[in-house]
């Protein structure tokens, strides 16, 4: 008799343990998946993005190379949908604001660099190149989609 009770005490706070653990479960999943739900649903439709292809860029040489060498990036605008039109508009002017801001490094110095530390670069490029403008900047963010340096 005492076993059988110990046995159904046992199996009792086994399936209490279990009910208990997939309440938790359960409630820990529902909570990040609506909490990723509403961020991707805010940064989604918050923000479009524009491609800049192939911004070619002559790097300067070290002192006694004669070798040229060149970095390539593809460049990606993070702009909200009502300054999509202005931000196209002005990719002619990013595109230069972008290779001044790049071709005075060397291919070492690039090379060193993260691709989070170049698109430093050419962010405060832009911000120095709307600081006059009473409008600002277009895009809210320049990104680096593809980088190749030779």
């Amino acid at each position: 008799m005492k076993r059988q009770r110990f046995i159904a005490g046992i199996a009792l706070v086994t399936a209490l343990g279990l009910a208990a653990g997939g309440v938790i479960t359960w409630w820990l999943l529902e909570g990040r998946a609506q909490g990723v739900a509403h961020a991707a649903g805010t940064d989604v439709s918050a923000y479009r993005y524009l491609g800049l292809d192939k911004v070619i860029v002559m790097l300067r040489n070290e002192e006694g190379q004669s070798v040229p060498h060149y970095m390539v990036v593809d460049l990606v605008f993070k702009t909200p949908p009502k300054q999509e039109k202005i931000t196209r508009e002005h990719l002619p002017l990013l595109r230069s604001v972008a290779v001044n801001a790049l071709s005075r490094f060397t291919r070492e110095t690039a090379t060193r660099m993260s691709v989070e530390e170049l698109a430093a670069e050419i962010n405060a490029a832009y911000e120095h190149t709307y600081a006059q403008d009473r409008h600002g900047k277009p895009f809210a963010e320049a990104l680096i989609g593809r980088l190749i340096i030779e």
